[in-house]
């Protein structure tokens, strides 16, 4: 059965559906088949995607500051998702769409995030 302590926050890899390949942050736990994701772009924190866990392969990456900030209820922005995800997979891109600004990196395009 999942602890949702112990599994929030954690970086999950898509195994099935039309966002396979894709990384996420599991943003809460429904029960022991399902769990809700986000990656901050096409699936924001306030509508986050409902899918079921053997759809997903678990990473060893668990993000302590966003963890805290949902054990503590306090507000989460897609920015900081897009952020920690774009950290973690440094060969894929990731969209970011109120960003104008290109970089090039890794011999592909992407986004990057002006801080």
């Amino acid at each position: 059965m999942l602890d949702s302590n112990d599994h929030l926050a954690k970086v999950v890899y898509s195994k099935a559906g039309r966002d396979k390949d894709k990384f996420f942050i599991i943003v809460s736990v429904l029960d022991e088949k399902y769990v809700y994701i986000s990656d901050g772009s096409l699936r924001s924190i306030s509508k986050p995607k409902k899918k079921k866990i053997k759809h997903l392969a678990f990473t060893n990456i668990l993000d302590e500051e966003i963890r805290n900030l949902l054990i503590s209820g306090e507000k989460i922005n897609n920015a900081m998702i897009i952020k920690k995800l774009q950290s973690y997979d440094n060969n894929k891109e990731v969209w970011l769409p109120y960003v104008k600004r290109w970089c090039y990196r890794n011999a592909r395009y992407c986004f990057r995030i002006i801080t």
